[in-house]
């Protein structure tokens, strides 16, 4: 199970591959994030996607003062559910961090699928290329550690 914030569902929706998201067995969103991946009224909500009410509370109150909603609906959520959460956004990831929530990117969601064998090499870089040319960032640097890490599997 996983909390996902929104920017790698929109990711994932707009480039047909929702279906990597399976490796988790469940993902879990907030009702904020709902509304941001679907505010084209076009994001069709796959069967391990649940969205889950959060308890605002003193945590998430906290949040928005420095993150969107989204954001924080969907850390409260992790915290919350003790579970780790997918999120990119430099910031809200050093948040999520220091509340010691477990952190999985889009490259960490790659790399899980290519462990488990469900992609190869050569559709990650497809993929990767893909989502820089419809303009997700991601630095070199980044990268470069991805492309090493699955060297040694």
């Amino acid at each position: 199970m996983i909390v996902s914030d929104s920017t790698t569902l929109i990711v994932l929706n707009n480039l047909g591959k929702l279906d990597l998201l399976k490796v988790f067995n469940q993902v879990y969103i907030p009702q904020k994030v709902y509304e941001e991946v679907n505010f084209k009224k076009n994001f069709i909500l796959p069967d391990f996607i649940k969205v889950k009410k959060i308890e605002t509370n003193e945590l998430y109150f906290y949040l928005t003062k420095l993150l969107d909603e989204g954001e924080s609906e969907a850390i409260t959520l992790a915290k919350e559910l003790n579970i780790p959460l997918i999120i990119d956004e430099k910031k809200g990831r050093k948040i999520a961090k220091n509340l010691n929530i477990k952190i999985v990117g889009l490259l960490g969601i790659l790399y899980l699928n290519y462990k488990k064998g469900f992609i190869t090499k050569e559709e990650i870089k497809s993929f990767l290329g893909d989502a820089i040319n419809n303009g997700y960032r991601i630095s070199q640097r980044l990268l470069d550690e991805f492309w090493n890490t699955l060297k040694q599997i």
